[in-house]
C-alpha cells in the first residue's frame, strides 16, 4: 500500500451518507450519517466537513475512492456521479469498490484463499459473489426467491473455503449433500460507519497493482424495479 498518499473515500449506496480521509494508510477524518433521501445534497458538503476538520484542502488529495453497489440505484448514482466529476476537476484517479469487496476486506485480509460473499437483495433473493485470493471472480449472482436453498443454480466451491455475509450460513445448507464441506461462515452484516476506511483501503491496494484503472461505474446486480423513465437517459463518458 503506497505509504503516503491522501485518500479520500465515500459511500452513498444505502440508506446513509457516509465518507473518510486517510493519509498514510490511517484514519485522520470521517463522518457517517443515516439518511433514506438527500444524499446528493448532503454529499460535498460532508466530504468538504471531512477535509476541514484534518485542514486539507481538495488539492491535496492523490486518490479517490466510492462504493459502487449493488444497493440503492439512486445512491449509488450520486456517488459515482460525485467521484467521476471530481476525478475530472482534480485529475487524480478514482477507483470504485464493490459492496462484496467491502464486505470481503482488503486482499491482505487473512483467510482461506477461496471465498464467496453474500448480500441482502429483494423479495427474498440474495447477490453472491466469488473471490480467489482477495480478488473478484466472475460476475456477481441473484440467488432466492422462488428456487429452494437445495435448488440453487450456483456451483459449490472447493473444501476449505469461507462464506460471508448474512447469508453465508443458508447457502452452505442449500448445497445440498454429497457437496465438499462443511465450509466456516461468517454471517456479519457490513459496518457501513466503517466502509469509506475500507474502500480507501481497497482503492490503495488496486493503485499499487499498477496498470489502467477503469473510471468507477455502478453495479448493478439486477435490474431496477421502477418503471423507466420518460427522458432519455443521460450518456456516460468512458
Amino acid at each position: 500500500m503506497p505509504p503516503d498518499k491522501t485518500t479520500l473515500a465515500f459511500d452513498t449506496s444505502a440508506a446513509h451518507c457516509a465518507a473518510a480521509l486517510l493519509f498514510g494508510g490511517r484514519v485522520v477524518a470521517s463522518r457517517y450519517e443515516e439518511m433514506a433521501r438527500g444524499q446528493a445534497e448532503r454529499l460535498i458538503p460532508m466530504l468538504e466537513e471531512v477535509l476541514s476538520d484534518e485542514g486539507a484542502v481538495w488539492e491535496e488529495l492523490d486518490v479517490i475512492g466510492v462504493g459502487v453497489g449493488p444497493g440503492n440505484f439512486t445512491g449509488i448514482r450520486i456517488g459515482v456521479s460525485a467521484a467521476r466529476g471530481l476525478a475530472l476537476s482534480l485529475g487524480v484517479p478514482t477507483i470504485g469498490v464493490s459492496a462484496f469487496e467491502i464486505m470481503r476486506g482488503p486482499a491482505s485480509r487473512p483467510g482461506p484463499r477461496q471465498q464467496i460473499v453474500t448480500l441482502g437483495g429483494p423479495r427474498d433473493t440474495f447477490f453472491v459473489q466469488s473471490f480467489s485470493g482477495g480478488h473478484p471472480v466472475g460476475n456477481p449472482r441473484v440467488l432466492g426467491g422462488d428456487h429452494l436453498w437445495s435448488d440453487l443454480d450456483f456451483p459449490a466451491p472447493p473444501p476449505g473455503s469461507e462464506l460471508l455475509g448474512p447469508y453465508a450460513e443458508p447457502l452452505s445448507l442449500g448445497f445440498g449433500d454429497g457437496v465438499p464441506g462443511p465450509y466456516p461462515f461468517n454471517t456479519s452484516e457490513i459496518d457501513w460507519p466503517r466502509a469509506p476506511e475500507i474502500i480507501a483501503r481497497i482503492a490503495l491496494e488496486k493503485l499499487s497493482r499498477g496498470g489502467d484503472i477503469a473510471a468507477p461505474a455502478p453495479l448493478y446486480v439486477r435490474a431496477a424495479d421502477a418503471a423507466p423513465a420518460s427522458d432519455p437517459q443521460p450518456v456516460i463518458l468512458p
